[in-house]
Protein backbone atom coordinates (compact mmCIF):
# COMPACT_ATOMS: atom_id res chain seq x y z
CA UNK A 1 0.00 0.00 0.00
CA UNK A 2 1.45 3.27 -0.98
CA UNK A 3 1.91 5.77 2.08
CA UNK A 4 0.25 8.98 1.59
CA UNK A 5 2.88 11.96 0.65
CA UNK A 6 5.03 8.96 -0.83
CA UNK A 7 5.83 10.61 -4.03
CA UNK A 8 8.50 8.80 -5.13
CA UNK A 9 9.26 4.96 -4.79
CA UNK A 10 12.27 2.91 -5.28
CA UNK A 11 10.71 -0.18 -3.93
CA UNK A 12 9.62 -1.97 -6.87
CA UNK A 13 7.65 -4.35 -5.33
CA UNK A 14 9.17 -7.52 -7.13
CA UNK A 15 12.30 -8.01 -5.70
CA UNK A 16 13.95 -5.46 -7.30
CA UNK A 17 14.59 -1.52 -6.60
CA UNK A 18 15.38 1.56 -8.81
CA UNK A 19 17.72 3.97 -8.18
CA UNK A 20 17.40 6.40 -6.61
CA UNK A 21 16.91 4.87 -3.27
CA UNK A 22 15.79 8.71 -1.97
CA UNK A 23 14.63 11.05 -4.42
CA UNK A 24 16.19 13.84 -2.45
CA UNK A 25 18.83 15.45 -0.88
CA UNK A 26 20.65 14.06 1.16
CA UNK A 27 24.01 15.16 0.28
CA UNK A 28 27.53 13.61 1.57
CA UNK A 29 25.34 10.12 2.88
CA UNK A 30 27.55 7.91 4.71
CA UNK A 31 25.71 4.54 6.41
CA UNK A 32 25.95 1.18 8.58
CA UNK A 33 24.81 -1.80 10.13
CA UNK A 34 23.71 -2.51 13.73
CA UNK A 35 22.33 -5.78 14.06
CA UNK A 36 19.29 -5.83 11.57
CA UNK A 37 19.37 -2.47 11.39
CA UNK A 38 20.46 0.44 9.24
CA UNK A 39 21.43 3.64 9.49
CA UNK A 40 22.23 6.87 7.58
CA UNK A 41 23.25 10.73 7.90
CA UNK A 42 24.29 13.10 6.03
CA UNK A 43 25.63 16.86 5.68
CA UNK A 44 23.10 19.71 6.83
CA UNK A 45 25.20 22.61 6.62
CA UNK A 46 23.38 25.66 7.78
CA UNK A 47 20.12 24.25 8.33
CA UNK A 48 18.76 22.88 11.53
CA UNK A 49 17.42 20.66 13.15
CA UNK A 50 20.81 19.52 11.33
CA UNK A 51 22.05 15.69 10.81
CA UNK A 52 19.33 13.60 10.06
CA UNK A 53 19.18 10.22 11.15
CA UNK A 54 16.83 7.81 8.87
CA UNK A 55 16.72 4.25 9.53
CA UNK A 56 16.22 1.32 7.02
CA UNK A 57 15.88 -2.68 6.94
CA UNK A 58 16.86 -3.23 3.90
CA UNK A 59 19.07 -0.29 2.70
CA UNK A 60 15.80 0.61 0.16
CA UNK A 61 12.83 1.94 2.10
CA UNK A 62 13.81 4.39 4.43
CA UNK A 63 12.22 6.82 7.40
CA UNK A 64 14.15 9.69 9.31
CA UNK A 65 13.77 8.76 12.72
CA UNK A 66 15.91 11.94 14.52
CA UNK A 67 18.54 14.74 14.40
CA UNK A 68 21.71 14.22 15.99
CA UNK A 69 21.62 18.16 16.43
CA UNK A 70 19.12 20.77 17.58
CA UNK A 71 20.49 24.26 17.42
CA UNK A 72 24.52 24.82 16.48
CA UNK A 73 26.70 25.88 19.33
CA UNK A 74 27.88 28.74 18.04
CA UNK A 75 26.41 31.90 17.93
CA UNK A 76 27.09 32.92 14.25
CA UNK A 77 24.47 30.37 13.62
CA UNK A 78 21.78 32.74 14.73
CA UNK A 79 21.57 33.53 11.53
CA UNK A 80 21.81 32.33 8.10
CA UNK A 81 25.48 31.07 6.79
CA UNK A 82 24.25 29.39 3.69
CA UNK A 83 26.94 26.45 3.08
CA UNK A 84 28.56 26.67 6.12
CA UNK A 85 28.81 24.20 8.58
CA UNK A 86 27.98 20.75 8.81
CA UNK A 87 29.98 18.88 6.10
CA UNK A 88 29.99 15.38 5.22
CA UNK A 89 29.41 13.76 8.88
CA UNK A 90 30.70 10.08 8.91
CA UNK A 91 28.53 7.58 11.33
CA UNK A 92 29.86 4.51 13.31
CA UNK A 93 28.87 2.13 16.02
CA UNK A 94 31.32 1.35 18.52
CA UNK A 95 31.43 -0.24 22.14
CA UNK A 96 27.49 -0.24 22.56
CA UNK A 97 27.64 3.64 21.09
CA UNK A 98 26.60 5.80 18.46
CA UNK A 99 29.39 8.23 16.74
CA UNK A 100 29.14 11.11 14.71
CA UNK A 101 32.03 13.46 13.51
CA UNK A 102 31.71 16.11 10.90
CA UNK A 103 34.21 18.73 9.88
CA UNK A 104 33.34 22.13 9.80
CA UNK A 105 35.53 23.99 7.33
CA UNK A 106 35.79 27.19 9.45
CA UNK A 107 35.99 26.16 13.01
CA UNK A 108 37.03 22.65 13.32
CA UNK A 109 36.38 18.86 14.12
CA UNK A 110 32.76 18.34 16.19
CA UNK A 111 31.52 14.87 17.50
CA UNK A 112 28.30 13.54 19.20
CA UNK A 113 27.36 10.20 20.39
CA UNK A 114 24.26 8.49 21.27
CA UNK A 115 23.00 4.81 22.88
CA UNK A 116 20.15 5.04 20.57
CA UNK A 117 20.31 6.51 16.96
CA UNK A 118 16.54 7.95 18.02
CA UNK A 119 18.14 10.35 20.81
CA UNK A 120 18.92 11.55 22.79
CA UNK A 121 22.77 12.82 21.53
CA UNK A 122 25.00 14.68 23.26
CA UNK A 123 26.18 17.88 22.80
CA UNK A 124 28.42 18.41 19.75
CA UNK A 125 31.88 18.34 21.07
CA UNK A 126 34.08 20.39 19.69
CA UNK A 127 37.36 17.92 19.53
CA UNK A 128 40.15 20.04 17.28
CA UNK A 129 40.17 23.29 16.02
CA UNK A 130 40.94 24.10 12.80
CA UNK A 131 40.59 25.80 9.58
CA UNK A 132 39.74 23.81 6.10
CA UNK A 133 39.22 20.32 8.01
CA UNK A 134 36.83 18.67 6.31
CA UNK A 135 34.77 15.23 5.84
CA UNK A 136 36.70 13.34 8.70
CA UNK A 137 35.82 9.88 9.66
CA UNK A 138 37.09 7.86 12.64
CA UNK A 139 38.32 4.22 12.60
CA UNK A 140 39.45 2.29 15.41
CA UNK A 141 41.60 -1.08 14.74
CA UNK A 142 41.67 -3.84 16.25
CA UNK A 143 44.59 -2.99 18.58
CA UNK A 144 42.77 -0.22 20.05
CA UNK A 145 44.46 2.35 18.11
CA UNK A 146 41.87 5.16 17.09
CA UNK A 147 42.30 7.58 14.02
CA UNK A 148 40.88 10.36 12.30
CA UNK A 149 41.19 10.69 8.10
CA UNK A 150 39.83 13.46 6.70
CA UNK A 151 39.99 15.62 3.82
CA UNK A 152 40.64 19.53 3.15
CA UNK A 153 38.61 22.80 1.77
CA UNK A 154 40.53 24.37 -0.92
CA UNK A 155 38.39 27.60 0.19
CA UNK A 156 39.86 27.67 3.68
CA UNK A 157 43.76 25.90 3.01
CA UNK A 158 44.02 26.09 -0.71
CA UNK A 159 44.35 22.63 -0.50
CA UNK A 160 42.16 20.21 -2.33
CA UNK A 161 43.97 17.05 -2.78
CA UNK A 162 45.16 15.36 -0.11
CA UNK A 163 44.35 12.76 2.02
CA UNK A 164 45.44 13.66 5.85
CA UNK A 165 45.48 10.71 8.83
CA UNK A 166 45.46 11.41 12.16
CA UNK A 167 45.89 9.88 15.38
CA UNK A 168 43.27 10.32 17.97
CA UNK A 169 42.43 9.19 21.58
CA UNK A 170 40.57 5.91 22.11
CA UNK A 171 37.79 7.40 23.63
CA UNK A 172 36.96 9.61 20.22
CA UNK A 173 37.46 12.74 21.86
CA UNK A 174 41.36 14.09 21.26
CA UNK A 175 43.05 14.64 18.23
CA UNK A 176 46.60 13.64 19.27
CA UNK A 177 48.49 14.66 16.59
CA UNK A 178 48.78 17.11 12.94
CA UNK A 179 48.39 14.31 10.92
CA UNK A 180 50.51 12.34 8.30
CA UNK A 181 49.68 13.49 4.73
CA UNK A 182 48.33 9.99 3.33
CA UNK A 183 47.91 10.45 -0.31
CA UNK A 184 48.40 12.94 -3.01
CA UNK A 185 48.17 12.48 -6.54
CA UNK A 186 46.65 15.84 -7.89
CA UNK A 187 47.26 14.80 -11.69
CA UNK A 188 45.43 11.45 -11.67
CA UNK A 189 43.22 11.63 -8.56
CA UNK A 190 43.05 16.01 -8.00
CA UNK A 191 40.01 17.00 -5.39
CA UNK A 192 40.35 14.03 -3.19
CA UNK A 193 36.92 14.63 -0.86
CA UNK A 194 34.69 12.39 1.83
CA UNK A 195 37.20 9.45 2.69
CA UNK A 196 35.60 6.58 4.50
CA UNK A 197 37.79 4.02 6.17
CA UNK A 198 37.36 0.62 6.24
CA UNK A 199 39.50 -2.88 6.89
CA UNK A 200 39.13 -5.90 5.06
CA UNK A 201 41.50 -8.30 5.14
CA UNK A 202 44.18 -7.14 6.73
CA UNK A 203 43.86 -3.59 4.21
CA UNK A 204 42.89 -0.81 5.13
CA UNK A 205 40.60 0.88 2.81
CA UNK A 206 39.81 4.69 2.24
CA UNK A 207 37.31 5.19 -0.29
CA UNK A 208 37.38 8.84 -1.24
CA UNK A 209 35.58 10.22 -4.98
CA UNK A 210 37.95 12.56 -6.82
CA UNK A 211 37.67 14.99 -9.36
CA UNK A 212 35.03 16.68 -8.20
CA UNK A 213 31.15 16.58 -7.53
CA UNK A 214 29.77 16.54 -11.00
CA UNK A 215 32.15 15.32 -12.84
CA UNK A 216 34.35 12.99 -10.70
CA UNK A 217 34.50 9.04 -10.05
CA UNK A 218 35.03 6.86 -6.89
CA UNK A 219 38.46 6.01 -5.87
CA UNK A 220 39.82 3.57 -3.50
CA UNK A 221 43.30 4.09 -1.50
CA UNK A 222 44.52 0.48 -0.24
CA UNK A 223 47.44 -0.46 2.00
CA UNK A 224 48.52 -2.35 4.59
CA UNK A 225 49.29 0.15 6.92
CA UNK A 226 46.78 3.09 7.91
CA UNK A 227 49.68 5.59 7.02
CA UNK A 228 50.61 4.12 3.48
CA UNK A 229 51.54 4.18 1.24
CA UNK A 230 48.14 3.36 -0.98
CA UNK A 231 47.74 1.97 -3.98
CA UNK A 232 44.80 3.81 -5.85
CA UNK A 233 42.45 2.25 -8.36
CA UNK A 234 38.88 4.25 -9.74
CA UNK A 235 36.42 2.00 -9.43
CA UNK A 236 32.95 3.96 -10.12
CA UNK A 237 32.23 6.37 -13.10
CA UNK A 238 29.31 7.74 -14.86
CA UNK A 239 30.55 6.22 -18.25
CA UNK A 240 27.97 5.48 -20.29
CA UNK A 241 25.02 6.40 -17.87
CA UNK A 242 23.10 9.45 -16.66
CA UNK A 243 24.43 9.02 -13.40
CA UNK A 244 26.75 12.02 -12.97
CA UNK A 245 30.00 11.65 -9.72
CA UNK A 246 29.36 9.35 -8.81
CA UNK A 247 30.49 10.84 -5.24
CA UNK A 248 31.47 10.64 -2.22
CA UNK A 249 29.32 7.31 0.19
CA UNK A 250 29.85 4.50 2.32
CA UNK A 251 30.06 0.41 1.83
CA UNK A 252 27.51 -1.57 3.45
CA UNK A 253 27.86 -4.93 4.50
CA UNK A 254 24.24 -6.97 5.25
CA UNK A 255 23.74 -9.66 7.52
CA UNK A 256 24.08 -12.10 4.63
CA UNK A 257 27.11 -11.37 3.59
CA UNK A 258 26.25 -9.10 0.40
CA UNK A 259 28.36 -5.82 0.11
CA UNK A 260 26.63 -2.73 -1.01
CA UNK A 261 27.92 0.73 -1.78
CA UNK A 262 26.00 3.92 -1.82
CA UNK A 263 26.68 7.21 -2.84
CA UNK A 264 24.65 10.40 -3.87
CA UNK A 265 24.63 11.83 -7.51
CA UNK A 266 24.38 15.54 -8.19
CA UNK A 267 20.66 16.49 -9.86
CA UNK A 268 21.21 21.02 -10.04
CA UNK A 269 17.68 22.10 -8.89
CA UNK A 270 16.71 18.22 -6.86
CA UNK A 271 19.99 18.20 -4.60
CA UNK A 272 21.87 15.34 -4.03
CA UNK A 273 20.28 12.19 -4.50
CA UNK A 274 20.89 8.95 -2.95
CA UNK A 275 21.70 5.85 -5.37
CA UNK A 276 22.86 2.39 -3.91
CA UNK A 277 25.41 -0.10 -5.93
CA UNK A 278 25.89 -3.38 -5.76
CA UNK A 279 29.67 -4.43 -4.76
CA UNK A 280 31.66 -7.37 -5.02
CA UNK A 281 35.31 -8.01 -4.41
CA UNK A 282 38.53 -9.17 -6.71
CA UNK A 283 41.75 -9.48 -5.73
CA UNK A 284 40.95 -7.38 -2.53
CA UNK A 285 39.69 -4.52 -4.42
CA UNK A 286 35.97 -3.37 -4.54
CA UNK A 287 33.73 -3.95 -8.13
CA UNK A 288 30.90 -1.65 -7.97
CA UNK A 289 28.07 -1.18 -10.11
CA UNK A 290 28.21 -2.71 -13.96
CA UNK A 291 30.78 -2.70 -16.14
CA UNK A 292 28.62 -1.39 -19.23
CA UNK A 293 31.36 -0.35 -21.34
CA UNK A 294 33.89 -3.12 -20.52
CA UNK A 295 36.78 -1.07 -19.47
CA UNK A 296 37.43 -2.67 -16.24
CA UNK A 297 35.58 0.45 -14.41
CA UNK A 298 31.78 -0.34 -12.84
CA UNK A 299 28.81 2.02 -13.55
CA UNK A 300 25.45 3.13 -11.32
CA UNK A 301 22.78 0.24 -12.22
CA UNK A 302 19.89 2.30 -12.74
CA UNK A 303 17.74 -1.15 -11.50
CA UNK A 304 19.06 -4.32 -9.74
CA UNK A 305 18.07 -6.94 -7.06
CA UNK A 306 17.30 -6.02 -3.32
CA UNK A 307 19.70 -6.90 -1.15
CA UNK A 308 19.59 -9.72 0.64
CA UNK A 309 18.79 -8.93 4.35
CA UNK A 310 16.58 -12.18 5.53
CA UNK A 311 13.68 -11.20 5.39
CA UNK A 312 11.10 -8.87 3.42
CA UNK A 313 9.56 -5.09 4.64
CA UNK A 314 7.06 -3.24 3.72
CA UNK A 315 7.68 -0.11 1.35
CA UNK A 316 8.83 3.20 3.24
CA UNK A 317 10.04 6.93 2.25
CA UNK A 318 11.47 9.67 4.13
CA UNK A 319 8.69 11.60 5.46
CA UNK A 320 6.35 14.66 3.51
CA UNK A 321 3.33 15.30 4.26
CA UNK A 322 2.51 17.14 7.83
CA UNK A 323 -0.87 17.47 9.31
CA UNK A 324 0.23 19.50 12.32
CA UNK A 325 -2.02 17.12 14.55
CA UNK A 326 1.05 16.48 17.11
CA UNK A 327 2.66 18.93 19.19
CA UNK A 328 5.83 18.88 17.50
CA UNK A 329 6.89 19.57 13.83
CA UNK A 330 7.91 16.20 11.58
CA UNK A 331 11.26 15.61 11.15
CA UNK A 332 11.15 16.36 7.55
CA UNK A 333 11.42 19.69 8.39
CA UNK A 334 14.62 22.62 9.03
CA UNK A 335 14.78 25.96 9.37
CA UNK A 336 18.04 28.24 7.80
CA UNK A 337 19.68 28.84 10.90
CA UNK A 338 19.06 28.26 14.38
CA UNK A 339 15.95 28.49 15.36
CA UNK A 340 13.66 29.40 18.57
CA UNK A 341 10.05 28.00 19.98
CA UNK A 342 8.34 31.72 20.08
CA UNK A 343 8.44 31.62 15.69
CA UNK A 344 5.82 29.03 16.01
CA UNK A 345 3.07 27.00 17.99
CA UNK A 346 1.47 23.79 17.59
CA UNK A 347 -0.85 24.55 20.74
CA UNK A 348 -2.39 27.95 20.24
CA UNK A 349 -4.99 26.05 17.94
CA UNK A 350 -5.19 22.48 18.03
CA UNK A 351 -4.83 20.59 14.42
CA UNK A 352 -2.77 23.65 13.00
CA UNK A 353 0.38 24.65 12.67
CA UNK A 354 0.39 28.38 14.06
CA UNK A 355 3.41 30.34 12.32
CA UNK A 356 3.82 33.96 13.82
CA UNK A 357 4.14 36.68 11.29
CA UNK A 358 8.45 37.54 10.57
CA UNK A 359 9.52 40.78 9.37
CA UNK A 360 11.77 38.82 6.50
CA UNK A 361 12.06 42.24 4.41
CA UNK A 362 13.15 45.04 6.72
CA UNK A 363 16.27 46.60 5.47
CA UNK A 364 17.12 44.41 2.86
CA UNK A 365 15.44 43.70 -0.72
CA UNK A 366 14.76 40.01 -0.22
CA UNK A 367 14.50 37.00 1.85
CA UNK A 368 17.48 35.28 1.31
CA UNK A 369 18.81 35.70 4.42
CA UNK A 370 15.98 34.80 6.55
CA UNK A 371 15.76 32.42 9.19
CA UNK A 372 12.30 31.74 9.77
CA UNK A 373 11.72 29.69 6.67
CA UNK A 374 10.38 26.08 7.46
CA UNK A 375 10.69 24.04 4.62
CA UNK A 376 12.23 20.40 3.30
CA UNK A 377 13.60 18.95 0.23
CA UNK A 378 12.48 18.32 -2.63
CA UNK A 379 10.60 14.75 -2.53
CA UNK A 380 10.34 13.87 -6.55
CA UNK A 381 11.22 14.86 -10.29
CA UNK A 382 7.64 15.82 -9.89
CA UNK A 383 5.13 16.72 -7.57
CA UNK A 384 2.05 18.38 -6.24
CA UNK A 385 2.38 20.52 -2.66
CA UNK A 386 -0.54 21.36 -1.18
CA UNK A 387 -1.78 23.54 1.96
CA UNK A 388 -4.78 25.17 3.66
CA UNK A 389 -4.17 28.51 5.17
CA UNK A 390 -5.91 30.75 7.19
CA UNK A 391 -4.66 34.14 7.34
CA UNK A 392 -5.21 36.35 11.12
CA UNK A 393 -7.02 39.00 9.83
CA UNK A 394 -5.73 41.47 12.72
CA UNK A 395 -2.69 42.47 10.58
CA UNK A 396 -2.98 44.76 7.17
CA UNK A 397 0.48 44.07 6.70
CA UNK A 398 0.44 40.05 6.95
CA UNK A 399 1.00 37.96 4.62
CA UNK A 400 1.86 34.24 4.36
CA UNK A 401 1.79 31.05 1.83
CA UNK A 402 4.15 28.83 0.34
CA UNK A 403 8.06 29.74 -0.39
CA UNK A 404 10.40 27.26 -3.11
CA UNK A 405 13.54 28.37 -2.32
CA UNK A 406 17.16 28.78 -3.58
CA UNK A 407 19.79 30.82 -5.39
CA UNK A 408 16.41 32.11 -7.24
CA UNK A 409 13.17 31.70 -5.19
CA UNK A 410 9.45 32.47 -5.46
CA UNK A 411 6.63 33.48 -2.87
CA UNK A 412 3.23 32.66 -3.36
CA UNK A 413 0.61 33.25 -1.59
CA UNK A 414 -2.19 35.04 0.49
CA UNK A 415 -2.00 38.86 1.96
CA UNK A 416 -4.25 41.06 3.71
CA UNK A 417 -4.37 44.80 2.24
CA UNK A 418 -6.07 47.98 2.64
CA UNK A 419 -8.53 46.92 0.00
CA UNK A 420 -8.78 43.38 0.74
CA UNK A 421 -7.44 40.07 0.69
CA UNK A 422 -5.15 39.01 -2.22
CA UNK A 423 -3.83 36.40 -3.59
CA UNK A 424 -0.41 36.97 -5.26
CA UNK A 425 3.53 35.31 -6.42
CA UNK A 426 6.44 37.50 -6.18
CA UNK A 427 9.94 36.30 -7.76
CA UNK A 428 13.58 37.19 -6.94
CA UNK A 429 16.17 36.11 -8.97
CA UNK A 430 19.72 36.05 -8.27
CA UNK A 431 18.61 36.29 -4.36
CA UNK A 432 22.52 36.04 -2.93
CA UNK A 433 23.62 38.59 -4.78
CA UNK A 434 21.08 41.36 -3.19
CA UNK A 435 18.56 41.54 -6.26
CA UNK A 436 15.44 43.04 -5.12
CA UNK A 437 12.38 40.67 -4.80
CA UNK A 438 9.46 41.91 -7.09
CA UNK A 439 5.58 40.94 -7.10
CA UNK A 440 4.82 39.64 -10.57
CA UNK A 441 1.06 38.88 -9.77
CA UNK A 442 -1.89 39.81 -7.64
CA UNK A 443 -5.58 38.96 -7.56
CA UNK A 444 -8.62 39.51 -4.91
CA UNK A 445 -9.82 36.54 -2.67
CA UNK A 446 -12.76 37.10 -1.21
CA UNK A 447 -11.69 35.26 2.38
CA UNK A 448 -8.74 35.44 4.42
CA UNK A 449 -8.65 31.19 4.40
CA UNK A 450 -7.42 29.36 0.98
CA UNK A 451 -5.75 26.46 -0.81
CA UNK A 452 -2.42 26.65 -1.78
CA UNK A 453 -1.09 24.77 -4.41
CA UNK A 454 2.66 24.19 -6.09
CA UNK A 455 2.93 21.72 -8.95
CA UNK A 456 6.60 21.00 -9.99
CA UNK A 457 7.45 18.89 -12.97
CA UNK A 458 10.74 17.57 -14.34
CA UNK A 459 11.86 18.40 -17.88
CA UNK A 460 15.34 18.71 -19.51
CA UNK A 461 17.33 21.26 -21.36
CA UNK A 462 19.55 20.20 -24.68
CA UNK A 463 22.40 19.20 -22.55
CA UNK A 464 20.15 16.91 -20.39
CA UNK A 465 19.93 18.76 -17.34
CA UNK A 466 17.37 18.30 -15.20
CA UNK A 467 14.76 21.60 -14.73
CA UNK A 468 12.31 21.63 -11.97
CA UNK A 469 9.69 23.85 -13.57
CA UNK A 470 6.74 25.29 -11.17
CA UNK A 471 3.10 26.00 -11.65
CA UNK A 472 0.70 27.71 -8.59
CA UNK A 473 -2.55 27.47 -8.15
CA UNK A 474 -5.68 28.74 -5.44
CA UNK A 475 -9.21 27.64 -4.41
CA UNK A 476 -11.36 28.51 -1.83
CA UNK A 477 -13.06 25.17 -1.50
CA UNK A 478 -9.94 22.64 -2.43
CA UNK A 479 -11.76 21.54 -4.96
CA UNK A 480 -11.30 23.72 -8.52
CA UNK A 481 -8.21 25.59 -8.81
CA UNK A 482 -7.29 28.28 -10.60
CA UNK A 483 -3.88 29.44 -11.78
CA UNK A 484 -1.76 32.31 -10.98
CA UNK A 485 1.19 34.18 -11.96
CA UNK A 486 4.84 32.94 -13.80
CA UNK A 487 6.33 29.28 -14.47
CA UNK A 488 8.94 29.66 -11.87
CA UNK A 489 12.45 27.65 -12.61
CA UNK A 490 13.90 26.26 -9.57
CA UNK A 491 17.63 26.25 -8.54
CA UNK A 492 19.57 24.93 -6.20
CA UNK A 493 21.20 26.86 -3.28
CA UNK A 494 25.32 27.02 -1.64
CA UNK A 495 25.10 22.56 -1.90
CA UNK A 496 22.05 22.10 -1.31
CA UNK A 497 19.35 21.77 -3.81
CA UNK A 498 15.83 23.67 -3.94
CA UNK A 499 13.46 23.54 -0.91
CA UNK A 500 9.87 23.93 -0.74
CA UNK A 501 7.97 24.90 2.80
CA UNK A 502 6.32 27.72 4.58
CA UNK A 503 6.12 31.68 5.25
CA UNK A 504 4.81 33.92 7.37
CA UNK A 505 5.50 37.73 7.12
CA UNK A 506 4.16 41.05 8.27
CA UNK A 507 6.15 44.61 8.10
CA UNK A 508 5.80 45.26 11.85
CA UNK A 509 4.50 41.69 13.48
CA UNK A 510 2.54 41.86 16.69
CA UNK A 511 1.73 38.55 18.59
CA UNK A 512 -1.93 38.68 16.50
CA UNK A 513 -0.10 38.50 13.20
CA UNK A 514 0.58 35.03 12.30
CA UNK A 515 -0.88 32.15 9.32
CA UNK A 516 -2.44 29.27 10.28
CA UNK A 517 -1.73 26.26 7.97
CA UNK A 518 -4.12 23.03 8.79
CA UNK A 519 -1.77 20.64 7.04
CA UNK A 520 1.38 20.56 4.22
CA UNK A 521 0.57 17.18 1.97
CA UNK A 522 2.16 16.01 -1.16
CA UNK A 523 0.74 13.98 -4.17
Amino acid sequence: MKERGAVWIPDSGNETYTNPIIQADYSDPDAIRVGDDYYMTSSSFSHFPGLPILHSKDLVNWKIISHAVSNYPLPEFNSVQHGNGIWAPAIRFHKGEFYIYFGDPDNGVFMTKAKDPRGPWEPLQLIRKAKGWIDTCPFWDEDGNAYLVHAWARSRSGIKHIITVNKMSADGKTILDDGVKVFCDSVNHNTMEGPKVYKRNGFYYIFAPAGGVKPGWQTILRSKNIYGPYEAKIVLEQGSTKINGPHQGAWVQTQTGEDWFIHFQDRYAYGRIVHLQPMTWENDWPVMGEDYDKNGIGEPVATFKKPNVGKKYSVSVPQTNDEFSENKLGLQWQWQSNFTNDWVSLKERKGWFRFYSQPYLNNTKNIYMASALLMQKFPAPSFEAVTKVELSSGDVNANAGIVIFGYDYTRFGIKKTLDGYKIFQSVCINAEKGTEEKNISVKDVASNKVYLKATVLESFSEQGIPIAKCKFSFSADGKSFEQIGNEFIAKEGRWVGAKIGLFSESANPTKSSFADFDWFRFK
